[in-house]
């Protein structure tokens, strides 16, 4: 991506991105559900607070380079966003799924990108996402995807998008967690639900911003 996309715009992008298919009756989204998606407090490495103003301003840039799109449904007086990430980068739903991942959360490993898309695209194991990181890094004429040095401690190699520009290694971060902290397997259950409510959560304090928008529409 040349010139790359600000941490901002990213933030953007994958939001629509995510929302898109995952709440598909309340895509496009107006600026309010926008900036909410983007701030969410699950699912984002690392949680931002963007304010309406500076949505605003990155979306003036993406839009510049074609990669959302401004509309104003019939009988409406918002203007809602929607990505156009498939079509400029001529993307397929499990390549544009894994970007989503990596563009809200972050750099990670294959397994982890194998249980953080199930929503958004249908792999069938871990072997389907690695098969598709491979198309992602070996694209041409520049790759999407790279995959980072393996830090001291770490047994799975993890992947991290380019659309901001190259990924730089801190050697420093994500130390390993003590073995205090870990979560074993027998609580890989109750994580896995705790996330579910988290998620769950976050969706309805973004239909209740949706709604609120909506709402000012008739004042």
């Amino acid at each position: 991506m040349n010139p790359p996309l600000t941490d901002v715009e990213v933030r953007i992008l994958g939001a629509l991105a995510e929302k898109c298919v995952t709440t598909p009756d309340n895509y496009p989204l107006s600026l309010s559900a926008l900036t909410a998606a983007c701030n969410q407090a699950t699912n984002r490495e690392p949680v931002m607070h963007l304010d309406d103003a500076k949505v605003t301003e990155a979306i003036v840039g993406l839009r510049r380079r074609s990669l959302l799109r401004a509309i104003q449904p019939a009988g409406s007086r918002v203007t809602k966003y929607q990505h156009l990430l498939g079509d400029a980068l001529t993307l397929d739903a499990r390549e544009l799924g894994l970007l989503c991942v990596l563009m809200l959360r972050g750099a990670q490993t294959a397994g982890e990108l194998h249980a953080r898309t199930v929503r958004l695209a249908d792999f069938e194991d871990r072997i389907a996402v690695e098969s598709t990181l491979d198309a992602l890094i070996a694209r041409e004429p520049e790759p999407l995807v790279t995959r980072m040095p393996r830090r001291a401690g770490q047994k799975e190699d993890r992947c991290a998008h380019l659309l901001a520009g190259e990924v730089v290694v801190d050697d420093h971060a994500e130390e390993p967690a003590p073995p205090s902290t870990r979560v074993s397997a027998g609580d890989e259950r109750v994580v896995s639900l705790e996330t579910d409510v988290a998620e769950l959560r976050a969706e309805v304090a973004e239909l209740r911003a949706q709604f609120m928008a909506f709402r000012e529409e008739f004042r």
